[in-house]
């Protein structure tokens, strides 16, 4: 939730006196227009009387703009945004809040603010009297299905006087930004067979694993167990010495989003692309949970986001933290001129071979194929959804019968997608990836149940499908 930000340095709206006089609606300017011709005529005729009646008519809308230009002033706007990243479909609730700090009473007030259209309709209220000291808080809803980063305000305010002599319209310079991230889906915890050390029961390895002359001491420290005193150390250096403690290794992985223009080719909330990005964002958030050091690499060969220099964000007390910028990244995202994966293949070969490879493929000619075959062979373990864009609005579902309709069973593609997928997938599975084409409907967990289920075989290298088949 953001804290409330006035308008400007004092938070009032802004404008000159003489700026004022242009907000008199028709019945002030009648009053104004009608109290100088009777001063006119009072002054030829001279009719004192007549000179009166003039001077208050002018006056009143006179009065009118000088009391509102005042109270304008006096008048300060504040906004919340409940919550500031929002999945796509969710909703976010935006709360304003006028504070009349004048010591006059306000009249009728008028409220819009400013939302892009894709979040809906421009919200509109009308707030009566607000009395000196006084605070009025309105809300609204905003929901969009596509993701991005949209900005909210600024405020604009309508005020009136009681009689319906002026009305000014000024707008607040504040605004904030609503984040509007890709959907993740939840993905089923299964443990992968032949991944990077680090990941699971595998997770803690010790620096001594062999013997008593493996183990590389240290100084004792105060706090330390007695019982971890390495005694042959000590008589040698004289000093106390104790075993040092087992050190984990950070598991990597890397999650590939390809966003070639050309891999795709349908648009819209329930595209081809949205959906790879949407994967990416649940693989993500997944090997987060899963203690892994996370990389968001793209085919333009840059890292959405990372706290050191290689490109990774590791897991932690701020484990939330870490995803919601990755989440940010992938919010904005979009396709990328390149006409191949070169450029995500270099990161990968200079980088090494350490930890997993998941890749979001889109469309895959066999030039591009190869190469993506040719990633396999700098991880350890490789899994990849390839896209069939070629099948985009054909429907289907990925369940358990699903998949196996699809004939990713026994190393081949199948029939279940167009033949340039197919290929693709062969080539992949032949290179040791764990690879299974993508048709419009497929459920992501279920497509990564069933790809992770054949890991273990894959990652062995020198098999060219899944073990067992799809089951």
């Amino acid at each position: 939730m953001t804290a409330a930000r006035p308008a400007g340095p004092d938070g009032a709206v802004r404008g000159g006196l003489w700026g004022a006089f242009g907000g008199l609606t028709t019945r002030g300017r009648s009053f104004l227009a009608a109290g100088l011709a009777a001063a006119v005529c009072a002054y030829v005729l001279g009719q004192p009387d007549l000179l009166r009646v003039g001077l208050l008519l002018a006056a009143l809308p006179l009065v009118c703009v000088t009391v509102l230009h005042r109270t304008r002033y006096r008048v300060t706007a504040s906004r919340r945004l409940s919550p500031q990243r929002v999945a796509a479909g969710a909703e976010a609730r935006v709360r304003l809040r006028m504070d009349n700090v004048s010591r006059l009473p306000t009249g009728l007030l008028m409220l819009q603010d400013h939302v892009p259209y894709v979040l809906g309709p421009r919200p509109r209220f009308v707030l009566d009297r607000v009395e000196p000291g006084g605070k009025r808080e309105v809300s609204y809803r905003v929901r969009s299905d596509l993701r991005g980063r949209y900005p909210l305000g600024p405020l604009q305010l309508r005020l009136s006087d009681p009689f319906g002599m002026c009305e000014l319209t000024r707008s607040f310079s504040a605004y904030d930004l609503l984040t509007v991230v890709p959907r993740t889906e939840p993905l089923p915890a299964v443990r992968l067979a032949g991944e990077a050390p680090g990941y699971g029961e595998g997770r803690h390895h010790s620096l001594a694993q062999v013997g008593e002359d493996d183990i590389i001491p240290r100084e004792y420290r105060y706090g330390d167990d007695l019982r971890r005193v390495h005694w042959r150390s000590t008589a040698r250096y004289g000093e106390l010495m104790v075993r040092r403690e087992e050190q984990p290794q950070q598991a990597r992985c890397t999650v590939l989003l390809d966003t070639r223009a050309e891999a795709y080719e349908s648009g819209g909330p329930d595209s081809s692309f949205e959906w790879a990005v949407s994967g990416a964002a649940s693989a993500v958030t997944h090997m987060l949970e899963r203690g892994y050091a996370v990389r968001l690499l793209t085919d333009t060969g840059d890292t959405l986001t990372g706290d050191g220099g290689d490109g990774y964000v590791a897991p932690g007390h701020e484990a939330a933290d870490t995803a919601g910028l990755m989440m940010d990244a992938l919010a904005v995202v979009d396709h990328s001129e390149e006409a191949g994966l070169g450029r995500a293949h270099d990161v990968l070969r200079a980088a090494g071979s350490e930890g997993l490879l998941i890749a979001f493929f889109g469309d895959l000619d066999e030039a591009q194929a190869e190469l993506a075959c040719r990633m396999r062979r700098r991880s350890g373990t490789a899994v990849a959804f390839v896209r069939d864009v070629g099948g985009d609005g054909a429907g289907g579902s990925a369940d358990a019968g699903g998949l196996a309709g699809a004939g990713v069973a026994g190393g081949s593609a199948g029939a279940g997608g167009s033949g340039g997928v197919a290929d693709a997938v062969r080539l992949l599975q032949e290179a040791g990836w764990a690879a299974v084409p993508v048709r419009p409907g497929d459920s992501l967990a279920a497509l990564w149940r069933h790809a992770t289920r054949g890991v273990g075989a894959v990652a062995g290298g020198g098999t060219t499908g899944f073990s067992g088949g799809w089951s």
